[in-house]
């Protein structure tokens, strides 16, 4: 026994070495100033030690092997914020990949510098504890970049495949500041804008993919950006969109969106950006957030869907519960499309439960005229959006009194179906006098609470 206990004495003091390689190659190339470092298990083979009647490995939600089973791999930081340290990155990942972990130290910044292809990932750990930073040049990243046609939207780098985890205490910072400057007054929607902001962290074509511990902060345009994926968890998690000019604001910095995605969790988070806290786009499903804190939000959104001609968008299945939204232009909303060239769909067994709302503007909305559209467009053109089996449970606070004594306003487009709209323990209070006012307009069947119609609301 004290002979085996040497044996792993000295093996757990090899694993440790900087670009200890038993099992690779002596002609493995490593980036200047990177290591490997072997799992407990590797380190174990390699020395004729397994099979000693040792208990079987942890493994993690997935069944992989957990941080400490893993092969450790390092990289060197950047010297400033114009050293890239893309190439290396990438080399770390590739490495890791099928079973290992990359880690960003804490202390040091790793600067991006280049467009990065991560859509080949399966089984990777990635430990950020120290600063993963992009550049702010902008020439490059206009020109060099993922884009979707989904709202114009582009990226620097793009996550897809299998079983993906990315943690720790660090920041991964998108460097908007420049970025805010330059698009100043624009609007993201517009048709003519050509300038086009990069989204912090997007998945594509992913399943199995963790996020935790981590400060996302300043990002270009949205921070998370979820495609095609299935089963994307978030927890302990901030963001934030801070603007050192007050001239030009965060704009269109939401939180959390989504195109095309079954399974998408949010717990423990806190937000604190200029536009939307949660906003699942069209064909998201099976929804859950909890504890959730939004700060100078848009709220926590279902959509915006029905946008572009022809397309059938869906938001079904959601439960978010335990959420506190501060200082707000809006609470809980839903919002579709309307105008002459806009698409159909519908929004399906939602619940909002448990939510307090401090100085919002509209604590709870439903609306159909989303972007800019005005009252005659809306009305000669509806949304073509179905809004059913929606709660809104254990809602109280205070508006802003922006709306008067409105803290409810739910109007339903003529050109859709809105039953199975549920109010129940509502408790909202206005600046601008009591007793508050909830609005309804075009749904069918009882809503729990009595409601008024607009034009009977205050201005």
């Amino acid at each position: 026994m004290k002979s085996l206990a040497f044996l792993l004495s000295v093996a757990v003091s090899l694993a440790s070495a900087s670009a200890f390689a038993i099992d690779h190659d002596a002609s493995d190339y490593i980036p200047a100033g990177a290591s490997i470092t072997l799992s407990r298990a590797e380190t174990l083979s390699s020395l004729s030690l397994r099979g000693n009647g040792h208990s079987k490995p942890k493994k993690d939600n997935w069944g992989n092997a957990v941080e400490q089973d893993r092969k450790k791999i390092t990289i060197r930081a950047s010297k400033n914020d114009r050293d890239d340290i893309s190439d290396d990155f990438l080399w770390a990942i590739k490495k890791a990949n099928h079973g290992g972990l990359v880690h960003l130290q804490k202390g040091k910044k790793y600067v991006i510098g280049k467009k990065l292809d991560l859509s080949f990932l399966k089984d990777v750990y990635v430990k950020i504890d120290g600063e993963l930073k992009f550049t702010n040049d902008i020439k490059y990243w206009q020109a060099n970049n993922f884009y979707y046609p989904f709202q114009k939207s582009i990226t620097f780098w793009v996550w897809g495949g299998k079983d993906i985890k990315i943690y720790g205490s660090g920041v991964l910072n998108g460097n908007g500041q420049a970025w805010w400057d330059g698009f100043s007054g624009a609007e993201i929607l517009d048709p003519n804008n050509k300038y086009y902001r990069p989204i912090l962290f997007l998945t594509d074509n992913a399943t199995n993919v963790e996020v935790n511990g981590l400060h996302m902060k300043d990002s270009p345009c949205w921070t998370n950006f979820f495609v095609r994926s299935n089963n994307v968890v978030f927890d302990d998690v901030y963001i934030s969109a801070v603007s050192t000019n007050v001239s030009s604001l965060p704009k269109n910095t939401d939180g959390f969106d989504s195109l095309n995605v079954n399974g998408l969790t949010v717990l423990n988070t806190r937000v604190n950006v200029g536009d939307d806290c949660f906003s699942p786009k069209p064909n998201t499903t099976n929804i859950l957030v909890r504890n959730l804190w939004c700060n100078g939000t848009h709220g926590v959104s279902m959509g915006s869907i029905g946008q572009y001609p022809g397309v059938k968008d869906f938001i079904s299945n959601a439960l978010l519960e335990n959420i506190t939204l501060l200082n707000g232009e809006n609470g809980a909303r839903l919002k579709a499309w309307a105008g002459p060239n806009v698409g159909y769909g519908y929004i399906s067994n939602i619940t909002y439960r448990d939510i307090h709302v401090e100085n919002t503007d509209h604590p709870i909305v439903l609306d159909q005229c989303y972007f800019n559209v005005n009252d005659t467009t809306c009305a000669q053109y509806p949304s073509k959006v179905n809004i059913t089996d929606v709660k809104f449970l254990n809602v109280h606070g205070t508006s802003s009194g922006k709306q008067g004594r409105v803290v409810a306003d739910l109007t339903c487009s003529p050109g859709a179906t809105c039953n199975g709209i549920h109010l129940e323990n509502i408790n909202i209070s206005s600046p601008k006098g009591s007793p508050p006012q909830v609005v309804c307009e075009n749904i069918k069947g009882d809503i729990g609470i009595p409601c008024i119609p607009a034009a009977e609301a205050d201005d």
